[in-house]
């Protein structure tokens, strides 16, 4: 099912036209409202004027996180305060948080584009949609909340924390959609598990997952042990909040993002050039409708690529492939970029562990350490030592082969890893900066 025909199966001349248009007047836009972005333009040498296609896009200048923090917390706004009617930021656990604003027709479309994604993901009128994401500053919440209640679903505004009342609420009101982060609808099982509860025989037949970098695999192991068909949605504060792109449920496969409002780019996430479709790199994306804080070639960090092929389920708007990391997130171990994502696909491979990992990296002398802490099932921590020395060497030459770099393996008992109610945190870096 499609939730808005017209401009979801718009023929790709028509899209790019209308992209173009669209992205001409938000760079007169910001030129004449956001200081900071005439003086971005004009160092550039690039006037609005100037943008005549979409190829015209590479030559604007990038916008950064640390620009949204240099202006904290209004000087990206391109509306008075008294046209903006909501307010979120970021957590801003590194520094300040990053600042967006809302007007009206801000908070009209985000609405549309969830109502679309929602309905992309099987979700219809006769749903009752789970939020699990935090509301409040976090986007995610009251994103999800207004979209599911556009499409008419009935709507438990759950927010993040206190499992034992979520499952309470999930298994009395009957929830069939469950929206949360990947990591917490397997802790919702978990816990389901501890309390005598089968979370698959709930009536849950769809999670809308995101906020955090997933694998494939981690996927499956989702879809057995919650009993759900599990969607992959994808957003950031800064662009939109959740919205942005999501899966078809007819394919699964790459996540279609809303061309008709964002122009999505893929670079060299060193070099900064742009790459063409199919290539994996840095994702980056312009907002060409939004009024509050337009954001012009934003750096997103995530890494992904631009699948062009059509798609089955009939939308013309391009997709992204599943996001593999962030930039951010690499972590560089002896010379070897390496994502959490990729250990955790090595993971999920192996029989007798479970899908809770932490990555600690620490430096001994000059050279690059890293430590894989996996936690092991019940049957396999009971196991007599040589087999539990045999699946530790086993993990460890996986990941030597995949990667190329050498790590120790340390296997923890059950429920040892500390769980997350929102992202899940996969990484402890211990050595020193720089």
């Amino acid at each position: 099912m499609i939730w808005n025909d017209e401009f979801e199966t718009l023929p790709r001349e028509a899209l790019e036209s209308l992209q173009t248009k669209r992205l001409q007047q938000v760079a007169e836009r910001v030129y004449a409202t956001v200081p900071f972005y005439k003086q971005q333009f004009d160092k550039a040498g690039v006037k609005p004027e100037k943008i005549k296609s979409l190829d015209d896009l590479r030559r604007l200048p990038f916008t950064l996180k640390q620009d949204m923090r240099d202006n904290y917390p209004y000087g990206l706004f391109a509306k008075p305060l008294d046209q903006i009617v909501r307010i979120h930021a970021s957590s801003g656990t590194t520094g300040k948080p990053t600042v967006v604003g809302y007007t009206k027709r801000d908070i009209d479309n985000w609405t549309e584009l969830m109502a679309r994604s929602f309905t992309a993901a099987g979700a219809n009128r006769g749903d009752i949609l789970h939020n699990a994401y935090g509301y409040g500053l976090f986007t995610g919440g009251l994103g999800a909340h207004y979209g599911a209640e556009k499409i008419g679903a009935s709507v438990i505004p759950m927010s993040g924390g206190n499992t034992k009342k979520q499952l309470m609420i999930m298994q009395d009101f009957g929830s069939t959609v469950l929206t949360c982060t990947p990591s917490y609808s397997l802790y919702l099982a978990e816990a389901a598990a501890e309390e005598g509860l089968d979370i698959r025989k709930f009536k849950l037949r769809i999670g809308i997952l995101g906020a955090e970098p997933w694998s494939e695999k981690l996927r499956n192991e989702i879809e057995e042990k919650v009993g759900i068909k599990a969607i992959d949605i994808y957003g950031l504060s800064e662009i939109l909040g959740p919205g942005v792109g999501i899966e078809c449920i007819e394919a699964q496969s790459g996540l279609h993002i809303w061309e008709d409002h964002f122009i999505p780019e893929i670079i060299d996430p060193i070099s900064g050039e742009s790459l063409p479709d199919g290539e994996q790199g840095e994702l980056v994306i312009t907002t060409i409708t939004k009024e509050g804080i337009p954001m012009i070639r934003y750096r997103t960090r995530d890494i992904t690529r631009i699948i062009a092929e059509p798609c089955i389920c009939g939308r013309t708007h391009r997709r992204l492939e599943r996001m593999c990391g962030r930039s951010d997130d690499m972590l560089i171990i002896r010379g070897v970029n390496v994502y959490p994502s990729q250990i955790e696909s090595v993971l999920m491979d192996i029989e007798g562990v479970e899908p809770h990992y932490m990555l600690i990296v620490d430096r001994e002398g000059t050279l690059d350490t890293l430590e894989v802490q996996v936690e092991v099932n019940e049957q396999t921590f009971s196991d007599e030592i040589k087999v539990l020395q045999g699946l530790s060497r086993r993990i460890e030459k996986e990941i030597k082969d995949l990667l190329g770099i050498s790590c120790r393996i340390r296997l923890v008992e059950p429920k040892t890893i500390a769980r997350s109610e929102g992202k899940a945190q996969r990484v402890i870096d211990n050595r020193p900066k720089e």
